[in-house]
């Protein structure tokens, strides 16, 4: 399949528009046939869910596509040659994704290695050691670009081959002081790769969304230092889930960044201490060209963001019975919500709830801004759903 300009216009377009997902586009496209006619019939079906839903114009669209262009990305469609197969396998693979770099890199197998920002000594060390022999082995590396085992995974890696998958726009690099690191992988060759629009500031639910196309790129992930409800482990639920294969590097057990990876491994991932651990697991699948279902060993616990009906955005009601109206809440800006929470947290331990009362946010809110400041080794979860500021 390739996409001509119009349409790739019409698939930008609606899967831009607010409510749609990758899940709702696939339902609008199926239903009518192409992105032009579910775009037509988009506004009439919103109304039977009592939603107002305007797309996207086709000049913003277009302004989208200029500057992508301006930048060397350029935007993908699922069912098109440079689109990586592995991932359009996936359940909830993005309809459309923006590459810079070289995309026939993506065409090649590959690992995904995620880890703990908070890195130790012997986490970075072992994650050198192990992106480099995968790499020697002829194997692309999948990660984050997050500070930490992601990063050091990405170095390792840059003469051999690597990938690295974005939270928000192609323009909008986090953490911002990674900017080199994109600029290398690139040189060297390799490829980066985004699912938001230009421009788009990455939130705390887009890590996990961003989670699901690392694990979807590559025939296994390996977790090297996770905590309990570390942002590496929703990655390996959704390996799991898209019937990939899950390895675990064994840490300390008095550790608290090795308790996530010792879980994994008791719940049935493959332990790694070599690269042939991980070679010798995945070579029949590439041997074969495609994966098998999961094996069903594993019982991971699954992350509550992946569970909320905000993750991925979608309209209710496509085609069915109308739901209730849902009542406008005037919330504040993202980086205020940060601010004011922070303002409210300490080393003592505080509920979800009543945080979220203290801060006068809902708790949609607190919940996603709480999953960011996890990422960034802000915030310790404790039982029950409470929370403490790191000190």
């Amino acid at each position: 399949m390739q996409l001509n300009p119009a349409q790739r216009l019409d698939w930008l377009r609606l899967i831009r528009t607010e409510g749609v997902g990758p899940r709702t586009f696939r339902t609008l496209i199926n239903r009518f046939g192409g992105a032009g006619a579910a775009l037509e019939a988009l506004p009439d079906l919103a109304k039977r869910g009592a939603k107002r839903v305007v797309p996207v114009t086709r000049a913003q669209a277009e302004a989208e596509l200029e500057a992508a262009a301006r930048i060397g990305a350029r935007l993908v469609a699922m069912g098109e040659d440079d689109y990586p197969k592995l991932l359009q396998a996936a359940d909830s693979a993005p309809p459309l994704i923006a590459i810079r770099g070289q995309a026939a890199i993506l065409s090649r197998p590959a690992i995904a290695i995620v880890g703990s920002r908070n890195a130790s000594a012997a986490g970075l060390g072992f994650t050198e050691r192990l992106a480099r022999g995968l790499g020697e082995a002829g194997l692309v590396v999948v990660s984050g670009l997050a500070r930490g085992i992601d990063a050091r995974a990405h170095k390792a890696s840059l003469g051999s081959g690597t990938v690295a998958v974005l939270a928000g726009g192609q323009d909008r690099i986090y953490p911002a002081n990674h900017e080199a690191l994109v600029e290398g992988i690139l040189d060297a060759g390799g490829a980066v790769l985004a699912e938001m629009p230009m421009g788009w500031e990455p939130r705390g639910r887009d890590f996990p969304r961003r989670n699901r196309i690392i694990s979807g790129l590559a025939y296994g992930t390996v977790v090297v230092e996770a905590a309990r409800r570390s942002g590496s482990l929703i990655t390996a639920r959704f390996a799991l889930e898209q019937g990939r294969e899950v390895f675990a590097v064994p840490g300390s057990p008095l550790d608290p960044r090795a308790e996530g990876t010792n879980d994994l491994i008791r719940q049935g991932a493959t332990l790694v201490s070599e690269v042939e651990h991980v070679t010798s697991a995945i070579a029949p699948l590439i041997g074969r060209g495609d994966f098998e279902q999961g094996t069903g060993q594993l019982a991971l616990d699954r992350p509550d963001l992946a569970d909320a009906p905000i993750f991925w955005d979608e309209l209710d009601g496509i085609g069915g019975p109308a739901p209730e109206a849902e009542e406008e809440i005037d919330e504040p800006e993202p980086a205020d919500d940060r601010a004011r929470l922070i303002a409210y947290l300490s080393p003592t331990p505080i509920g979800t709830d009543d945080l979220a009362r203290a801060a006068g946010l809902s708790v949609r809110i607190v919940q996603t801004t709480l999953l960011e400041l996890e990422l960034d080794g802000r915030i310790e979860r404790h039982g029950s759903g409470a929370v403490s500021l790191v000190s």
